[in-house]
């Protein structure tokens, strides 16, 4: 697809992701333990693994990992909550919704923050100002936007040689896995945030081991 040539190379890719949603590749676990061990010779991994994970095993755009406040993951005594309540301002659609967390990622993003504060400073932060600072900040910024954040992935699979993933990637692949083992489509439906059967449908990317699984039902 061409993009016109005067847009920024954040707003060119991520136009792009947008308009290419259901094509953006699922990974399966031995390529997401591919890109986690390309992330953790970074610099910032607990960071970059705790977003990308947000995305892979919670099913959040990439803007909500973007939007996430720290108070919205820290409860009072400085762990980690295990719901995210998100407004409607932080979220795509026009409706709040509440994100799960699952036990290995309120560890992640445990681990993450730890890199930040220390425990006596995450429980003092619950009780400042700066508790409605973005969750993950950058280096030149306190957090990124939607544009910053998807432009990242990007170049997370790109180094990691993970070609035709993006910033989709995660959320398609939460779905697909959640699918594949007989999780409800209602179910499916309240952790993804949508309203529509048909949205939640257009996620799931029917794999060869799916089909396979299934007729041996018969």
């Amino acid at each position: 697809m061409n993009i016109r040539k005067h847009t920024t190379a954040n707003e060119n890719h991520c136009l792009v992701e947008e308009i290419e949603m259901k094509q953006a590749r699922t990974l399966n676990d031995k390529e997401l333990n591919l890109l986690l061990l390309y992330i953790n010779t970074r610099k910032h991994a607990a960071r970059d693994r705790a977003m990308v994970l947000m995305t892979y095993w919670a099913g959040m755009r990439i803007g909500e990992v973007a939007a996430t406040k720290l108070k919205d993951v820290l409860a009072n005594d400085g762990t980690i909550k295990h719901e995210i309540n998100l407004t409607a301002e932080q979220t795509k659609g026009k409706y709040s919704r509440t994100v799960v967390l699952a036990d290995k990622l309120r560890k992640e993003i445990q681990a993450y923050v730890q890199t930040r504060f220390s425990t006596k400073e995450l429980i003092a932060l619950t009780y400042s100002e700066h508790i409605n600072k973005p969750l993950f900040a950058t280096q030149k910024r306190e957090g990124f936007d939607n544009n910053t954040a998807c432009y990242h992935f990007h170049m997370l699979y790109k180094a990691a040689g993970l070609g035709g993933a993006s910033s989709h990637s995660g959320r398609r692949s939460f779905l697909t896995n959640l699918s594949a083992k007989s999780v409800p489509l209602k179910v499916l439906m309240e952790l993804a945030g949508h309203r529509q059967a048909q949205t939640t449908m257009r996620y799931i990317n029917v794999t060869s081991d799916m089909k396979r699984a299934a007729v041996e039902l018969v």
